[in-house]
């Protein structure tokens, strides 16, 4: 084999033009013949005792020739790929074939781990999030917990917004009942929207045995087409009127829903906790906001294969978590009116950032000199042991040494890079300046 021509090119991508001498292509057509000669079938002779002259007779000289190919590539890749010093990736495809004089030519394509030129990835500027909480937050979230812990009543008055009706409903579209339109003792709590909007303003005065036509248009955007845009009635009966009541907001409540004694103590946990939530959120934010900024320094081409298997990964994932919720990934693209296609093109920027922080991380790893050593990949493991319940030896079986040689070496580069970070004033968008005005 010897390689005529190969060419680098900018996009991580290679050219390469190999010929292989007639003597080796015709000893591997030779070889593809005697491997599929016991399936030949001609008519005359037994099955598999055709001579290759005969076959070739009928079906063509090339007959064979995609199979030689087969054979022999691996090989001539590999040595081409050694003596040009590729450093290749994925699966190379063959672009050309060339059989002039029975001397084969190749021209084979395949992508190449990219050169990573960094940027500026010490003392990078990145606007950090305060985590000062405001009054309000903390009043929220002491409401939502008043709501967490109310009860219902029924009520006998008409109903407001904020109460929940309890209904049988039909839906009917130009006189004529629709499929799915029909509901009975349906709990619909006024102000939701969680109906057709229009819908729930209408039951608000309704009493428990009133009968109510509610009248309503599809919105544009309904997920039934034949209903979309549409005007519809809808035939009520409200069996129940029901009030949500929410405790006092007292010491008794602080005993009833905490191990607090007094609402000054539980207000004070409940803006702890959230203090403590939020600067957990905003060292995140402002951990992946550096890596994002230095990623996006560097200058390298990614290539359609690294992309690929980063979106296969993530696609995996997505699906495991799908299943841990009971629903598959089929069920949620056809909720979603999606296909395979068009949700790894929705998540295709997010893997080539993936790839891009990756490749470079590990370029950081080597231009800071970063070293981990036994005790560092002995101490990882441990954790990963502890984290996941798992027994050490187990996770060791599981994940291979240089993959958390890696991830220890990744992480300190990340350490690195957002210690070195200077946090800068976030700035509040000019809408959200302008509603909290």
């Amino acid at each position: 084999m010897t390689v005529k021509s190969c060419e680098r090119n900018e996009n991580s991508t290679a050219k390469l033009v190999l010929e292989i001498e007639k003597e080796v292509f015709e000893q591997n057509i030779e070889k593809a013949y005697r491997q599929a000669k016991s399936q030949i079938y001609i008519p005359g002779f037994r099955k598999g005792k055709a001579p290759r002259k005969i076959v070739e007779g009928m079906y063509g000289p090339t007959v064979f020739y995609e199979d030689a190919i087969n054979l022999l590539f691996p090989e001539a890749f590999k040595e081409a790929v050694e003596s040009e010093k590729l450093d290749a990736i994925g699966n190379p495809s063959v672009t050309a074939v060339d059989t002039t004089d029975g001397v084969l030519t190749l021209t084979v394509e395949t992508d190449l781990f990219p050169v990573v030129t960094l940027g500026e990835y010490k003392g990078v500027e990145v606007p950090k999030a305060s985590v000062e909480l405001a009054d309000a937050e903390v009043d929220a979230e002491i409401e939502r917990l008043r709501e967490r812990n109310a009860r219902t009543i029924s009520v006998e008055r008409p109903a407001q917004l904020g109460d929940t009706v309890v209904i049988d409903f039909e839906g009917f579209m130009d006189g004529v009942a629709f499929e799915g339109g029909k509901g009975e003792s349906y709990n619909l709590k006024l102000g939701s929207n969680s109906f057709i909007p229009g819908f729930e303003d209408q039951l608000v005065g309704c009493s428990a045995g009133e009968e109510k036509t509610v009248e309503v248009t599809f919105p544009e955007s309904y997920g039934a087409a034949e209903l979309a845009g549409k005007p519809a009635t809808f035939k009520c009966k409200v069996h129940e009127v029901k009030e949500t009541q929410k405790p006092e907001l007292d010491d008794e409540f602080a005993k009833d829903v905490s191990e607090f004694d007094t609402l000054d103590e539980l207000v004070d946990d409940t803006r702890k906790r959230l203090t403590e939530s939020r600067k957990k959120n905003v060292e995140d934010a402002f951990r992946n906001a550096v890596l994002t900024k230095v990623a996006e320094n560097a200058t390298v081409a990614i290539p359609k294969t690294m992309v690929e298997n980063s979106l296969d990964t993530m696609m995996q994932n997505f699906q495991y978590q799908l299943s841990m919720s009971g629903m598959t990934l089929n069920d949620y693209m056809k909720m979603l009116g999606l296909n395979e296609q068009s949700m790894r093109a929705s998540m295709t920027e997010s893997a080539t950032m993936r790839v891009r922080s990756e490749l470079v991380l590990e370029e950081i790893v080597k231009a800071e000199g970063i070293e981990v050593t036994e005790e560092d990949i002995a101490a990882r493991y441990q954790e990963m042991a502890e984290q996941s319940g798992m027994e050490l030896d187990q996770v060791k079986s599981m994940v291979a040494e240089a993959d958390v040689k890696n991830d220890v070496a990744v992480t300190r580069a990340t350490d690195l890079i957002v210690n070195a970070a200077i946090p800068t004033a976030f700035e509040v968008p000019a809408a959200e300046e302008t509603a909290e005005q």
